[in-house]
């Protein structure tokens, strides 16, 4: 496997932004981390996990799709799309990594979302492989080795260098591109440090939640459960938990007046929210009951009913940390299966 010396990351993240942008988990002044466009200098982040996940680069919070320009009764429509630049994002761990691949079935599928599209085909993702999971952690649990983690490109980290992997055609001509600053490595340690994370993992709080009882054949008896009542009377309906999910896909569009036209844009929206899929005819889920069991049952019964198996859910455990009142799919989880 080739590295490169920690000691020479900047030397390193200088050479990749040079030749593409580049896009970094770096720290916060609260502490948190969050992806930012490099500049010279900056240090990645060491944190686990940034407050919002890497989708943010493939379906962006808000984005303009179309606008239209009037005069009198003449409509002209302006298509706004721009060819991306091509673009790294360095860091990404094993979780979000697979959330990609869930939100590729969604945006790929036909008819073939062409924005989503657009920056698949330009950004590289390279993952970074967890050596500390979090306490939150339990993307074990959908089938994911963070120490092993998808995308494109996979570093490993043996606490004086970084290695790197290729997984696919994208990932070699990443690590082609910085192969003057690389060097031929023993990765003999890189096993230690693997077992050592998987043993943490064995030990985490989280570690024998299992998704076996959860799946497209328990439609029937998880939607008609007497525990949603329970489970949803505290939740507010903030929709932080599905701004923080890196699979969660749902959003709204809406025409805006500047002035002097209109503009059409998507936005990120929440099944948690009253007006969310509202209709002439009103809201065909009227209560919170039934927009808190439409999130869960969608990542453990819907998703996987319709994509061969695979779940809605990749374990990264933000909505455990920022859920305001405790409430997430881990509680739901142990609570459905509690007979």
């Amino acid at each position: 496997m080739l590295k490169v010396s920690k000691s020479k990351l900047n030397e390193l993240f200088d050479a990749i932004a040079a030749k593409q942008t580049l896009y970094l988990p770096v720290d916060r002044n609260d502490g948190a981390s969050e992806y930012k466009k490099y500049e010279s200098g900056m240090t990645m982040s060491k944190a686990l996990n940034t407050v919002r996940s890497a989708k943010d680069f493939f379906f962006p919070q808000t984005e303009n799709l179309v606008d239209f320009k009037m005069e009198g009764k003449n409509i002209e429509v302006i298509d706004v799309r721009k060819e991306s630049e091509d673009f790294v994002i360095f860091g990404v761990r094993a979780c979000d990594a697979r959330s990609f691949t869930i939100l590729d079935k969604v945006f790929l599928s036909d008819p073939v979302d062409s924005f989503y599209k657009n920056r698949r085909d330009h950004g590289t993702v390279v993952t970074m492989a967890c050596t500390r999971p979090a306490e939150t952690c339990f993307c074990k649990t959908f089938g994911i080795d963070p120490t092993v983690p998808e995308g494109d490109c996979a570093c490993f980290d043996d606490g004086e260098n970084i290695f790197f992997l290729a997984h696919n055609d994208k990932g070699q001509k990443f690590v082609d591109s910085i192969s003057s600053l690389l060097e031929e490595g023993d990765a003999r340690k890189l096993a230690d440090v693997q077992e050592q994370a998987r043993a943490v993992m064995e030990r985490l709080p989280l570690a024998k939640l299992s998704t076996e009882n959860f799946g497209g054949d328990k439609l029937n008896e998880y939607f008609n459960s007497d525990k949603w009542a329970g489970l949803s009377e505290s939740c507010l309906g903030c929709g932080t938990c599905t701004f923080v999910c890196p699979t969660c896909q749902c959003y709204d569009i809406k025409d805006f007046n500047t002035g002097k036209g209109i503009k059409r844009y998507r936005c990120w929206d929440s099944c948690m929210y009253s007006d969310f899929t509202k209709m002439a005819h009103g809201n065909p889920r009227l209560t919170q009951l039934e927009r808190f069991r439409q999130r869960f049952m969608h990542k453990l019964v819907y998703f996987p009913a319709n994509n061969n198996g695979e779940f809605g859910c990749v374990g990264c455990g933000r909505c455990l940390s920022k859920c305001p009142i405790s409430m997430n799919i881990v509680k739901v989880m142990k609570a459905l299966e509690d007979k």
